[in-house]
């Protein structure tokens, strides 16, 4: 988590806009779950992961903020048979938008990491 702060150029003299990167962290992974079939991803310790993957949970972002720009990582799971390059194209394009409008920021680049895909069914098993 990225919590650097980064300061807008001042408008008019009235003073500047400070936006903390936790703050971005926080808008784009608000704005994910405003989309259908993306869901949240494990938390990871040394690259293995800690519990599962969770639609119903929030995707996890880091944000790293440089003068009125802003980079985002992000790390979500996707519903099957939903096409991953599809839903990740339109994850990237509504969080530049959004996180744009509700921070101010320019969103210059956002990396997706898709951690697993969930079945809209439940899996069942049987016994032979």
């Amino acid at each position: 988590m990225t919590t650097l702060t980064a300061a807008a150029p001042e408008t008019d003299g009235r003073g500047g806009l400070t936006v903390a990167g936790v703050a971005v962290e926080r808008i784009a992974a608000r704005a994910i779950t405003e989309l259908d079939g993306i869901g949240g991803a494990a938390s990871r310790v040394l690259g293995i992961a800690v519990g599962g993957e969770d639609l119903d949970q929030g995707a996890k972002v880091s944000a790293h903020v440089t003068g009125s720009a802003t980079t985002l990582d992000v790390r979500l799971s996707v519903r099957y048979p939903l096409s991953v390059r599809a839903t990740t194209e339109t994850a990237r394009e509504h969080l530049i938008r959004r996180v744009g409008e509700l921070s101010g920021l320019t969103v210059s680049q956002v990396d997706i990491t898709v951690t697993a895909l969930h079945s809209t069914e439940t899996e069942t098993r049987r016994v032979r």
